[in-house]
């Protein structure tokens, strides 16, 4: 079993604090039960939650509710009331209430180690592959297409408009190379299949060329078309091509997307070969 919690404890801690989302919920709940996870297990996290003291939350919780065997957590981990826990005392208080503990070393590389701080960090840099690196997936932002100011289709480049939810952790401006998928059961006019991976070249960021102001998430699928608007989907990134930029004309900026479109495909391509052989 995993345990969670919801909402993310800072938002109650210090409401405004939220970290930037990982990944949502439902997600989470994806990947455990990917891992082989039978039980996904979410706390709510509210302001009488917080005021636990260790001590009632590891016999409330964990004994009381869970009735744990074995509690598995990082070297780092804190818990109860002002993060008072400590590993040492989770020992303590699983050997009174016979449970066992075991705190694992946080996961390391390069004298790096890899944490949600990390690789939030690493997002918000536009560093997607090495977020990708500590995550041992791409980085994926998800969300509902919504109407645009539809200047892609005019330009040749038609994009789908995606809003993610609040607080989720978006790339540095620029565009990314990014495997799209609808996620939504469709069906949907055009041949893009839910379930289905396509190749996208995906800018985030302003549209400086076109004075823009609001900060967008944009997917042009490459070698697919449909009607995407109000249909669920997701991004997973895989490396960024180029930053954004603000070009002297529509022309050079038409030019410039035509490359990108075949540095997408270049990138996908190679990360497909490294990832099957």
């Amino acid at each position: 079993m995993v345990m969670t919690f919801d909402p993310h404890p800072m938002e109650v801690v210090r409401p405004g604090s939220h970290p930037a989302q990982l990944t949502t919920l439902a997600r989470r709940a994806e990947l455990a039960e990917e891992l082989g996870v039978d039980v996904f297990c979410v706390i709510p996290f509210t302001p009488e939650f917080m005021k636990l003291s260790p001590e009632r939350y590891a016999h409330e919780i964990l004994v009381e509710r869970l009735h744990v065997a074995e509690v598995v957590v990082g070297e780092n981990f804190t818990f109860g009331k002002k993060a008072a826990g400590t590993v040492d005392l989770l020992r303590q208080i699983g050997s009174r209430f016979g449970f066992a503990v075991d705190g694992v070393n946080l996961l390391a590389e390069h004298a790096v180690t890899f944490s949600s701080t990390y690789i939030r960090s690493c997002v918000d840099a536009g560093d997607v592959a090495a977020a990708a690196e500590a995550l041992g997936r791409p980085h994926r932002v998800e969300g509902v297409v919504v109407h645009g100011d539809g200047r892609g289709r005019l330009l040749g480049f038609p994009t789908a408009n995606i809003a993610p939810p609040t607080h989720s952790a978006i790339p540095a401006d620029g565009v990314y190379a990014a495997w799209f998928t609808l996620l939504g059961p469709g069906p949907v006019a055009g041949t893009v299949e839910s379930g289905e991976r396509y190749p996208a070249a995906v800018s985030v960021g302003t549209n400086p060329t076109f004075s823009g102001r609001t900060r967008t998430v944009e997917a042009f699928v490459l070698d697919a078309e449909a009607d995407l608007y109000g249909q669920h989907v997701a991004v997973d990134f895989v490396d960024r091509v180029r930053g954004m930029e603000k070009f002297d004309s529509v022309d050079a900026l038409v030019e410039e997307m035509g490359r990108d479109a075949e540095k997408v495909r270049e990138i996908l391509t190679r990360a497909d070969l490294q990832q099957h052989g």
